[in-house]
């Protein structure tokens, strides 16, 4: 498996579809990560406060969305 460490500069746009998935699109730096032994082998993902409380926003906002589309006897 490769390990990468990725690290959120910016995001731009939250979409949802359908199907149950939520994209982001985002500005990111990406580097390869060497795994440490005895550690199993992960990528890491690390942003700024502000860059995570977008996210959260954002988050908030697609599950309001998926909210919405759902019949109300599925609520």
């Amino acid at each position: 498996m490769k390990t990468h460490q990725i690290e959120i500069q910016k995001f731009k746009a939250a979409s949802n579809s359908s199907h149950g998935t939520v994209s982001f699109k985002v500005d990111a730096m990406v580097t390869a990560r060497q795994p440490v032994d005895g550690i199993e082998p992960s990528s890491l993902i690390t942003m700024s406060e502000a860059n995570a409380r977008v996210l959260m926003a954002l988050l908030k906002a697609q599950l309001t969305e998926f909210d919405g589309r759902k019949a109300r006897s599925q609520r």
